[in-house]
């Protein structure tokens, strides 16, 4: 039997039907000629769909191998460990020494106290001459007389409800020419480098019941600002000029805590003893603080002469409480 080779090579037409012979009938099979037609629009589609399960298959498959590493092997030398937090050092104790209170007292003066005349007690106060000297020297002239004046004959200018302040010398008239006469001066400078000292050594309230301090500053005027100044052409920054007008000589007693006191305040002492003599000053009647009224603030406002009469009068005592005598004890 020989083959042809047409039998070998498919052939590029579609067969003819097949026929099978039986022994009754024939019968044709016909096998439909658009079984493997598609149109382009669903081969897209297909190859579309195709590609991305592909792809999805094979990002899930590196993300799965990660997860059944990470639950199946030890954790990784590699990898970083938060840091113990270290405990806090103790904190060295401060070195700032405490100017306010409880300081070695160098010295001690006493002041005799009348109230319209009739006597009220002693005061005696311990001076603080190793943490204040250029305070508490100059309170020692003024009090023994070594600075040609004293302060003796000299009132109580204010009661404040926390304090008491005393009008000390003017910068003017008799006293002025008594201290010039004696080679003194009633600047401020030196007592104001000793308070800036004072305030940054001393922590908390400096003013603290029982203490006793020099104005270097006007306590009724806020602190110093920075400002602007012209000056040759050129803008600088300076401090305003505020506080000018106290001398060095007026002093207070604190009845309370007075941190009010602290930005114009230096402490240069505290009392020893005679501290009801301090609170019946505090006791005497004052002219009453009117800065709540509106006319009060409209008169300020517009800068009525009345108004700065009125605010300079505010917690003066009825009474002339005075100083009838005073010195050094030891």
């Amino acid at each position: 039997m020989q083959s042809s080779p047409q039998f070998l090579q498919p052939s590029a037409y579609p067969l003819p039907p097949k026929q099978i012979q039986g022994t009754s009938t024939t019968k044709t099979l016909s096998i439909p000629n658009q079984c493997c037609k598609f149109s382009r629009r669903e081969l897209a589609i297909g190859t579309s769909s195709s590609l991305l399960l592909l792809l999805g298959s094979q990002a899930i498959e590196p993300l799965n191998l990660s997860r059944a590493r990470a639950d199946g092997l030890p954790d990784s030398p590699d990898k970083i460990e938060p840091e113990p937090e270290l405990e806090p050092e103790p904190e060295e104790p401060s070195r700032k020494v405490d100017y306010c209170s409880d300081q070695n007292v160098t010295n001690r003066a006493f002041l005799e106290v009348s109230v319209d005349g009739e006597p009220i007690g002693r005061i005696v106060i311990g001076l603080y001459g190793d943490g204040t000297p250029v305070g508490s020297a100059r309170f020692n002239k003024l009090v023994s007389g070594a600075a040609g004046v004293s302060y003796r004959r000299k009132e109580f200018a204010r009661i404040m409800p926390n304090y008491v302040q005393h009008g000390g010398l003017r910068s003017f008239g008799v006293d002025a020419e008594l201290a010039k006469n004696t080679g003194r001066t009633m600047t401020i400078d030196n007592l104001v480098d000793e308070w800036e000292k004072q305030s940054e050594g001393c922590q908390g309230t400096k003013n603290v019941a029982r203490s006793v301090s020099i104005i270097v500053r006007d306590p009724s005027k806020p602190p110093p600002k920075m400002k602007l100044v012209a000056r040759k052409g050129k803008l600088e920054i300076d401090q305003e000029e505020l506080g000018k007008d106290v001398n060095g000589t007026e002093f207070t007693i604190a009845v309370k805590d007075s941190p009010e006191l602290d930005a114009s305040a230096l402490v240069i002492g505290r009392v020893l003893d005679g501290m009801d003599v301090v609170e019946r000053i505090g006791q005497v009647k004052t002219v009453k603080e009117n800065t709540s009224s509106p006319y009060f603030r409209v008169a300020k406002l517009i800068g009525d002469k009345r108004a700065v009469v009125a605010e300079r009068g505010f917690n003066r005592p009825y009474s002339k409480v005075i100083i009838t005598n005073c010195g050094l004890m030891d």
